[in-house]
């Protein structure tokens, strides 16, 4: 590290815009495993639904071994229903977590690009005007970032709105 504390501040800006980049990857990575451990359950439901059909059908013309077999693979799809919920729900917990480490580290980062822009004699830009590599890597973040503070503004237009 360079004894000149804004290098010094570049540097680590670069450092966490590496890990910010990798937690970015793992955001996507776990939504998408959310995603499609969801679509695979409800693709095994909808099967499930197909099986009690057939088995209707089945009994309905007489056949009781073709309803016993349907039954059989609605029993087994439940099976594998039940046993990809967990699954699904920890998908689900790595996301929601891994979405709050990279929503800290963007405040991190935010807080040492303002700082480094102190330094240097310089007015911060806007987070919303940057449009350097790390908004790109994950647009939707920002999006999501940017219309949680509309609606947390819009919620505070109201309060105001109906005190005065």
């Amino acid at each position: 590290m360079s004894p000149d504390p804004a290098k010094t501040l570049q540097e680590i800006i670069q450092e966490m815009d590496e890990g910010l980049s990798a937690c970015r990857r793992s955001v996507a990575t776990s939504s998408g495993n959310y995603e499609r451990l969801s679509r695979e359950i409800n693709a095994h439901t909808d099967q499930v639904a197909d099986w009690i059909q057939q088995a209707r059908q089945s009994l309905a013309g007489g056949n009781e071994a073709a309803a016993r077999s349907a039954l059989t693979r609605k029993v087994e799809l439940e099976g594998l229903i039940d046993g990809l919920k967990p699954e699904m729900d920890a998908a689900y917990s790595t996301f929601q977590h891994m979405l709050r480490i990279q929503r800290a580290l963007e405040a991190r980062q935010s807080d040492a690009a303002r700082r480094l822009a102190e330094l240097k004699g310089e007015n911060p830009p806007p987070e919303a005007a940057r449009s350097d590599s790390r908004m790109s890597d994950n647009d939707a973040a920002a999006r999501q970032k940017s219309e949680e503070i509309d609606a947390a503004l819009d919620a505070l237009r109201k309060e105001l709105g109906e005190s005065t």
